[in-house]
């Protein structure tokens, strides 16, 4: 069926499956296998959501119904209140909220709606790996801006101006970082704020792990909450972390008012709308009080020390930094090795433990690996026992 070939749209034939899913996926092949590979929080979607779509099953004729494009009223002005409480930044529901499914789906309405044929969106490097995939699926271009790693990863300011065109449309962030666990400062956010408002160009901040800090509250910072920046960031939350809701597909985004009138055009043409179980499922979750929030965050730093104690028993095989935030670990390759999917191929198909490479998280994640510590205990356990087995 070579003729395919011709079919299928360039930009999706020359793409691929990001190595995140690609290594869950032989993973799945290799009996016995521990993954470390992919984000997927161990925890069950709270009781209390559980027991409210429950209810509202039972009593609510439409549940299984579309909403509006940009979600439902209800959810849309919990989103209101929680933002505020967050920011202090007041929104408006109508002009501002749009209910996504999930935040992947956000970002590919955004980057749908902003680019054309080479326009460039600038991306931490490393990344997060799909932000690139998306990128170039819609015809764009990543711009990778290097991190500084003997810093733990912080932003290189002076070298962002310096990255900007004009086809640059958006600055993307991510903290805690997604595959490093940096947070970046708030110093340092405030200035690419700046430097995003005087080239008029956007800052995305995809936001999946804020609530998973540990010991840096106090470091955290949410640029969305300066009124000066309003216009030119937006702002998008996912529930798939902190409230277990991976598998419910569900987020929403916070954008200025004319960007989210030609986004929802995006938005509509794909999805139609978030599934509305789900956003019933965010008005419950957003309503009542999010107390497991502080037990998830209990148990991945203690996962988070676990898989530091374990990296520094092979300090022959990896130099490991300690993430701030989320729930992965970067560590460095100084074993020896070719390049970083090999040597995950190599671990997953010799010693059963998957891992994801780091090159598919941008050039600087070459020579790394990422790991991802929102596993069980035992899992750590035994990936590690494992590799250190397989190094003897």
């Amino acid at each position: 069926m070579t003729f395919i070939t011709d079919i299928v749209n360039r930009n999706v034939h020359e793409s691929e499956v990001s190595a995140i899913k690609e290594m869950a996926m032989l993973s799945a092949g290799v009996p016995g296998a521990v993954s470390l590979a992919w984000g997927l929080p161990s925890f069950r979607t709270p009781e209390y959501i559980r027991q409210g779509i429950k209810d509202i099953l039972d009593t609510d004729e439409h549940a299984g119904k579309y909403t509006l494009p940009d979600g439902l009223p209800e959810l849309r002005q919990e989103v209101v209140k929680i933002h505020q409480q967050k920011t202090g930044i007041k929104v408006d529901a109508d002009k501002h909220v749009m209910i996504g499914a999930g935040n992947m789906q956000s970002l590919n309405t955004l980057f749908h709606t902003m680019l054309d044929p080479c326009d460039e969106i600038i991306l931490t490097d490393p990344c997060f790996a799909s932000h690139i995939q998306q990128i170039k699926v819609f015809n764009g271009v990543p711009v990778y801006w290097p991190l500084n790693e003997e810093n733990n990863w912080a932003l290189d300011i002076e070298k962002l101006p310096s990255l900007i065109t004009d086809k640059t449309q958006a600055i993307v962030l991510v903290s805690p970082s997604n595959p490093s666990g940096k947070i970046f400062t708030k110093e340092e956010l405030i200035k690419v704020g700046e430097i995003a408002k005087a080239h008029n160009i956007f800052v995305i901040i995809d936001d999946p792990y804020s609530d998973f800090v540990y010991e840096n509250t106090e470091k955290y910072f949410n640029l969305a909450s300066v009124e000066e920046f309003r216009e030119h960031v937006i702002y998008l939350y996912s529930f798939s972390k902190s409230y277990a809701m991976s598998g419910w597909r569900l987020s929403y985004m916070i954008l200025p008012e004319e960007l989210k009138h030609e986004a929802i055009k995006v938005h509509d043409a794909t999805m139609i709308c978030a599934p509305r179980i789900s956003q019933l499922a965010g008005i419950v979750a957003l309503s009542q009080p999010s107390k497991h929030k502080q037990e998830f965050q209990r148990i991945l730093l203690s996962r988070r020390n676990l898989i530091e104690e374990r990296l520094n028993r092979v300090s022959h095989i990896f130099k490991s930094q300690k993430p701030e935030g989320a729930y992965y670990v970067f560590p460095k390759i100084v074993a020896e090795h070719k390049n970083s999917k090999e040597f995950a191929l190599d671990l997953l198909f010799n010693a059963k433990v998957t891992v994801t490479p780091g090159s598919s998280f941008g050039p600087s994640g070459e020579h790394h690996v990422r790991m991802a510590y929102c596993v069980h205990e035992d899992m750590i356990n035994l990936a590690f026992d494992r590799i250190e087995e397989y190094f003897l």
